[in-house]
């Protein structure tokens, strides 16, 4: 079991989210990537980790569901630079550049944020995806808490109503999709089903930040009711050996990833799974998703049966990594006689292994994490009061993130040089360099695993992924935000 405290290896790593590597990273992509793409209609997605494309960003279309994500990523900077200076390298002249420019270089990050932003504020009004919460949160509800933008609230609003339009009353849910084909199904009517799924529940944070910003109880209503179906629809109950220790005495939950209703009667007509092993297995990210989003959720309604489900889930994703075989560890190249990779979560917890090299999805770890972390916020306040739990779900957030940065970090580092270019200002622009020349790895972490189902037509693994690098900040930011760093 970790200590509820970081130790001193841990906090050592825990920089590396804050590193000069990071912003460097994010600068060169957002640069970079607006040529010939300016206003952008494709955004990163993920990077390869082998062939000839390898180290490089693939850009997907603007109307997928991850491209609120690099958008994110750039206003986490922002507020970091803002809110949060000590923990920004270049602000206090770490890095090879000239003192006296800071003012230019937010402005060149002021700049790309509305650069990137600006081709999805027309999402808010698409009713054809549950992901609005994906694509509209991660940069306009920080823009608004930042700068009092009311447009980029009122865009929070009006994707939250469209959203909300998705409720399909008599399922008592949002609907996710309108339709899944892979290989061997193609659901397509909307009379006769209505997809949900487990990812869902990372969407109502925008339903309930809306309601309480519009005096709109229905959103909220709406987020509550979907949360109840999720756990009543998503969540399978799991068992534990009674030695298994962790001072929680709650139900234990393991997840589906897809469920599918009748809308004609509410009944459930089948269970699937479309990223993960197979229907039953338990699908990392998935379970990951689903702690985060029903923290989230406690967080909201102070209700205290979707504490317990981020409870049982939490538990059980903490039981799959100290289960995992012990072929997920292997020596740290750093440390004589360390092992790293246990707490790196394999990409679905029950599908086979190869040994000499574990498919991983480190983007469900650094997920999985920040719903730790706020699981011991609401478990260390006033309303519970219980700092065992608390500390126990914050040291498994920090060993969760330590030894994803140890394991998947990308070793291809990236650092800010002084520019040849003005600002028009006058100030010197900042670029970026390989550290070592010729070495470049756009994403922040590897070994992620967008999806890797054998019978989906888009299967892609092991790679950086832009959501795994956006978590891994904001896991950054909760602890500025808590004061824990």
């Amino acid at each position: 079991m970790p200590p509820t405290q970081a130790s001193s290896h841990e906090q050592a790593l825990i920089q590396e989210l804050f590193a000069e590597n990071v912003i460097a990273k994010v600068l060169r992509v957002a640069e970079e990537a607006l040529q010939n793409n300016s206003p952008p209609t494709v955004y990163p997605e993920f990077v390869p980790q082998h062939g000839p494309d390898s180290g490089r960003y693939f850009l997907r279309d603007a109307n997928f569901w991850t491209c609120g994500f690099f958008p994110g990523i750039l206003y986490l900077l922002r507020e970091r630079a803002v809110k949060y200076p000590q923990a920004f390298p270049y602000l206090g002249h770490e890095c090879q550049i000239k003192a006296g420019t800071n003012a230019s270089f937010l402005q060149q990050l002021t700049t790309l944020c509305t650069t990137w932003t600006g081709p999805i504020k027309d999402m808010a009004t698409r009713t054809d995806t549950h992901d609005i919460g994906f694509i509209l949160t991660p940069s306009f509800r920080r823009d608004w808490e930042l700068t009092s933008n009311r447009e980029s609230l009122d865009i929070l609003l009006t994707g939250a109503r469209s959203l909300a339009s998705r409720f399909v009353p008599s399922v008592g849910a949002i609907r996710s999709w309108d339709a899944l084909r892979q290989a061997n199904v193609d659901i397509t009517s909307l009379d006769d089903d209505c997809l949900v799924i487990v990812d869902s529940m990372m969407n109502l944070d925008l339903l309930y930040y809306a309601s309480a910003h519009s005096g709109t109880p229905k959103l909220s209503d709406i987020a509550t009711t979907h949360a109840r179906t999720v756990m009543k629809a998503l969540l399978r109950r799991e068992s534990l050996p009674e030695t298994h220790g962790s001072g929680f005495e709650g139900q234990l939950y393991s997840t589906y990833h897809v469920v599918n209703f009748s809308p004609r009667t509410g009944e459930i007509k089948e269970h699937r799974t479309a990223q993960g092993y197979h229907r039953d297995s338990t699908w990392a990210r998935g379970q990951a998703w689903a702690i985060y989003g029903f923290a989230q959720t406690y967080a909201w309604t102070k209700d205290r049966e979707f504490l317990d489900a981020a409870i049982g889930l939490a538990e059980y994703f903490i039981h799959r990594l100290e289960t995992s075989p012990d072929c997920v560890e292997r020596p740290s190249p750093d440390r004589a006689g360390a092992k790293i990779g246990r707490y790196v979560p394999l990409w679905d917890f029950d599908a086979p292994i190869e040994k000499d090299n574990p498919l991983r999805d480190s983007s469900a770890g650094v997920i999985a994490a920040n719903g730790m972390l706020l699981l011991s916020q609401a478990l260390a306040g006033p309303l519970i009061g219980d700092a065992g739990l608390a500390g126990r779900y914050r040291g498994y957030a920090f060993r969760i993130v330590t030894d994803t940065i140890e394991f998947s970090l990308a070793r291809e580092r990236a650092r800010l040089v002084q520019g040849d270019g003005e600002s028009a200002s006058g100030d010197a622009q900042v670029q970026v360099q390989d550290a070592v020349a010729g070495q470049r790895f756009d994403a922040i972490l590897k070994n992620a695993t967008a999806n890797h189902n054998a019978q989906d037509h888009d299967r892609y693994s092991d790679h950086g992924l832009v959501y795994g690098d956006y978590y891994l900040l904001e896991f950054g930011n909760q602890l500025l935000r808590m004061r824990l760093v």
